[in-house]
């Protein structure tokens, strides 16, 4: 019998019903306070409804948890464990949507609350630079801040398990749980911090758990087979558009040797792209 695969608490259904279940904002509260540096008083959830219904219907929409902290700034947490090469543009994309729809009617431009989007990634955003960035709006002169109210963080787990020697912050310590980084370490994160131990103890339930194991198991395959197509579609571009340049170089008389050279195709497959001219 084959075992299954261990889910881990970057399972974007998991990590949602750890930190966004009912009962649990003491979790999430020390999670942003690790996140953000800064003392919350209060937290709210803004839960969604008709989650697993929506799993088991294989819609793989974003799996992302907001909540509204000291009632004057929304927060909206996003973990994403493949790099489809849109962070960017994607995280401003929902962050410019929160802002937009946070503002009642009627209400003054300068009731807008502030949004912060936590990009939590299990790969490499950025090849410099430490494991949890800030983007934040700043003018061309002497870098001088525009607003507070853009705030973007991107948190790397890969980089942090290259990184994380002699690290002892407290969003260190939520690393090693939130990445499964060894029982050790993990062990060590629920010591120093209860609402670390609390974390894990809930994901153990949750993983033990077969109703929950099998939503977790049906939204990890919706998004590998997601990957896959996107790879699929973005590689088979990648060979049209370089059997037309062929076809081009082909055209205006270049030598076979020259071609060979620059597009790295070998003889046999530029002869069979010279028949389709």
């Amino acid at each position: 019998m084959n075992k299954e695969p261990q889910l881990k608490v970057t399972n974007d259904y998991l990590f949602k019903r750890i930190f966004a279940k009912k009962g649990n904002e003491s979790i999430l509260k020390d999670l942003l306070n690790a996140i953000l540096q800064i003392e919350i008083k209060s937290i709210e959830v803004m839960a969604d409804s008709n989650l697993e219904k929506e799993i088991e219907s294989n819609k793989l929409g974003i799996l992302d948890i907001k909540a509204k902290i000291d009632n004057d700034t929304i927060i909206d947490i996003e973990i994403q464990v493949i790099n489809q090469y849109n962070m960017i543009e994607r995280t401003l994309f929902y962050w410019a949507g929160l802002y937009y729809n946070v503002l009642q009617k009627g209400e003054n431009y300068k009731q807008i609350k502030r949004v912060v989007a936590i990009n939590i990634l299990d790969y490499d955003e950025f090849e410099e630079g430490p494991y949890h960035e800030i983007a934040k709006l700043r003018r061309e002169y002497k870098y001088k801040m525009l607003t507070d109210k853009i705030e973007i963080h991107f948190i790397q787990i890969s980089k942090f398990k290259r990184q994380r020697k002699d690290l002892e912050t407290k969003l260190d310590m939520w690393m090693y749980f939130i990445g499964q980084i060894g029982d050790k370490e993990v062990k060590y994160a629920m010591s120093k911090n209860k609402e670390i131990k609390k974390a894990q103890e809930e994901y153990e339930y949750l993983t033990g758990e077969e109703s929950e194991r099998r939503i977790a198991f049906l939204r990890e395959k919706a998004i590998r087979d997601e990957a896959s197509i996107y790879d699929a579609g973005y590689y088979k571009g990648i060979e049209q558009g370089k059997r037309e340049i062929v076809k081009s170089m082909l055209q205006k008389n270049m030598e076979l040797e020259e071609i060979m050279e620059i597009t790295k195709l070998s003889k046999k497959e530029i002869q069979e792209i010279a028949k389709e001219l």
